[in-house]
């Protein structure tokens, strides 16, 4: 039964979409925000006048459910993926499901950045950290503050079942000695409250609903410099970071048109686009949006691909249980 919902699920959404797929000469699913997918196609259009894209925006776990669901009816629409993190489409590498392409662009980008097969290409490095309202009474500087007793019930964060970045962020954090999955206990028996992704934290705390939030750092930089009353915060222990790869589905039509979008969002100019969205871009010897600190002073903390991958389902059942009624 779940196999033919599925399926049904995939016709549907393929009889939906079928107008505008065929109009188009490739089809990007992506888990940027709306605005963001727009320039970046805007970007490749004006780059390639020739090539017609068009575009399907949701949030990563969203974006390969659907995804499946096209591949179990037989007939995926998209071309090309542009999603937050590379464990996902290191799970579609390993499936078969990605194209290799080596792009020439990849000469400008440190070799940990992207697959040495060309399976996928990291284009930009989207941290997480705390944004905090400025009315709060607490200005947090480390990820413990966020358990204190002055957060209790004050705190919002995405959950890894609907973020891409939340899942890699859960999983960074809880490889962390000092705090591990017992933080993330100790954040719900604080009443922390973890649902939907970033865009809804950022709401939450801008609004003064909730005083503090893990999110990713672009948003409210952003929002800051609009006049928001809101600050970011990269914590002491350091931040997680996913890559928003760009990967083309093995099943593609338009493998021409999918590599010079992978070209393009690699490029000096695709760069410079993400740049000016705000975003830390990912090739070598490109400067950092306004608000950032300098690149060498944020922490990264380690994630081992691998290893997440290997154990992405029993850590949503850690979180789930942790969070099973938020």
């Amino acid at each position: 039964m779940k196999t033919f919902v599925s399926a049904f699920a995939g016709l549907l959404a393929i009889a939906l979409f079928s107008g505008t797929a065929n109009a188009a000469d490739l089809v990007l699913y992506t888990s940027q925000p709306n605005a963001d997918a727009q320039a970046t196609v805007d970007g490749f259009m004006a780059a390639n006048p020739g090539i017609k894209v068009d575009w399907v925006r949701d949030g990563t776990p969203q974006i390969i459910a659907k995804l499946q669901a096209e591949m179990q009816a037989g007939a995926p629409a998209a071309d090309v993926l542009l999603i937050a993190d590379t464990v996902t489409l290191e799970r579609l590498k390993e499936a078969g499901k990605l194209l290799a392409y080596k792009s020439p662009e990849a000469a400008n980008y440190d070799a940990s950045l992207y697959d040495a097969e060309g399976y996928y290409y990291s284009t930009k490095l989207i941290t997480t950290g705390i944004v905090y309202n400025t009315a709060a009474a607490m200005k947090p500087a480390s990820w413990q503050d966020l358990v204190k007793p002055e957060a209790k019930g004050l705190v919002a964060m995405p959950s890894p079942l609907a973020s891409g970045a939340a899942l890699i962020h859960a999983q960074t954090l809880a490889g962390v000695s000092s705090l591990g999955w017992d933080y993330y206990k100790n954040l719900a028996e604080n009443g922390a409250i973890a649902s939907g992704g970033n865009g809804a934290v950022l709401k939450s705390v801008a609004s003064g609903e909730k005083a503090y939030g893990m999110i990713v750092d672009y948003m409210p930089i952003r929002e800051k410099a609009k006049g928001a009353p809101l600050e970011f915060v990269f914590p002491k222990e350091g931040v997680s970071a996913v890559t928003e790869p760009v990967g083309i589905l093995a099943s593609t039509q338009h493998a021409d048109a999918a590599k010079k979008f992978v070209d393009y969002v690699l490029s000096e100019k695709g760069q410079e686009g993400f740049l000016k969205l705000g975003y830390i871009p990912a090739r070598n010897g490109t400067p950092l949006p306004e608000g950032f600190p300098a690149r060498d002073s944020i922490k990264l903390l380690p994630l081992n691909a691998a290893d997440a991958l290997k154990n992405t389902d029993q850590d949503l059942k850690t979180f789930s249980t942790y969070f099973k009624s938020k």
